[in-house]
C-alpha cells in the first residue's frame, strides 16, 4: 500500500469516526470468512459499518477525529455507527454468536474510551424503536382506559334498560 493510499484511508476514516456516536474495537482472530460475513450482514441491517483496518492507520484516524487514544494491538475489526446502542448491540450479538473467535476489546463512545462493561451495558439498553413503542404505549393508555370504561358503562346501561 502506497503512502497516498494510506493517507486517503486515514482521511476517510477520520471523517467517518468524527461523525459517529460509537466505535467498537473487537478481536476476530481465528474467525472464518463466513462468520465475518455474518457480522457484516448484521451490521448492514442496523446501519452500522464494519471494517478490518491496520492498527496504525486506525490509531491515526481516531486521533484526527478527536477521540481519546487507546492501545491497538493484534488483529482488530472496527465497528462504528451513529446510533451508539445499535453499534454496541451489533458487537455484543456478534460476540455471543462467535464466542470462540470474536471478542470485544474496547471502544470509543462520544470521543471517550469505553471499556467492555460499558459497551455490554449499552447493548442491553432498548433501542430507539423499542423506546418509541414504549412511549406510544404510555400515550395511548389514558385513551384506551377511557374507551374501555365507556364501553363497560354502555353495556351496564343496556343491561339495566
Amino acid at each position: 500500500m502506497t503512502r497516498t493510499e494510506k493517507e486517503a484511508i486515514v482521511n476517510e476514516l477520520s471523517t467517518a469516526f468524527a461523525e459517529q456516536g460509537a466505535v467498537i474495537v473487537c478481536d476476530y482472530k481465528g474467525m472464518t470468512v463466513e462468520a465475518l460475513e455474518g457480522v457484516r450482514a448484521l451490521a448492514r441491517e442496523n446501519a452500522v459499518q464494519v471494517r478490518v483496518i491496520k492498527n496504525t492507520l486506525a490509531g491515526i484516524a481516531l486521533k484526527n477525529a478527536g477521540c481519546e487514544e487507546m492501545e491497538l494491538v493484534n488483529t482488530n475489526v472496527f465497528i462504528w455507527g451513529e446510533d451508539q446502542i445499535a453499534t454496541c448491540k451489533v458487537a455484543d450479538k456478534s460476540a455471543e454468536a462467535n464466542k470462540d473467535n470474536f471478542s470485544i476489546k474496547s471502544g470509543v463512545i462520544e470521543s471517550k474510551v469505553a471499556d467492555i462493561n460499558t459497551i455490554n451495558a449499552m447493548a442491553k439498553l432498548p433501542g430507539r424503536d423499542e423506546l418509541l413503542g414504549m412511549l406510544l404505549n404510555v400515550w395511548n393508555a389514558p385513551v384506551r382506559n377511557f374507551t374501555i370504561g365507556m364501553s363497560a358503562l354502555a353495556e351496564k346501561l343496556e343491561e339495566e334498560a
